[in-house]
């Protein structure tokens, strides 16, 4: 994974609206702009990384990069789950995130069952992954502080 560790920070925008609804596993959705400035050749799948909203506290997440086969979509989309709970929605919130490793490819499922008890798995290797030290390390990355007043993405 040539682009391991990747940075990356956007706008939130609402996605299909199916993580947290059809799910129950919220997802934090970047609009098309930023999807498209990932480096072409980064390899679809889920990974796990660190992730922050606004200036907030940094926690776990794991990511989805692609079609999301289950769901047939035609726009290719990255989709954040933060492993924590957040009390309201936070659209229009900067997200920013570190990809620090990669997990598996994306794949399709017979049910929808199949679908969560496998992102179920993906949320418990994230944080296998992310205690060890020398991916602990990333969380306090500077990256993740936000200059007070900063426009980020024009906004």
């Amino acid at each position: 994974m040539k682009h391991l560790p990747y940075f990356c920070r956007g706008e939130v925008v609402k996605g299909f609206g199916r993580g947290s609804k059809e799910l129950g596993i919220p997802t934090a959705n970047f609009s098309e702009q930023v999807v498209e400035s990932f480096p072409s050749d980064i390899s679809t799948g889920i990974y796990y990384g660190w992730a922050c909203v606004g200036n907030g506290d940094v926690h776990k997440m794991v990511l989805s990069i692609g079609w999301n086969p289950f769901y047939k979509n035609i726009k290719k989309s990255v989709e954040t789950h933060i492993i924590h709970t957040f009390k309201e929605d936070f659209y229009g919130e900067i997200l920013s995130i570190v990809i620090i490793g990669y997990i598996r490819l994306e794949e399709n499922f017979d049910s929808l069952e199949a679908l969560i008890s496998a992102i179920q798995e993906d949320i418990e290797e994230a944080k296998r992954q992310l205690d060890l030290p020398e991916h602990l390390k990333l969380k306090e990355d500077n990256f993740f502080h936000l200059p007070e007043g900063k426009l980020v993405n024009n906004h």
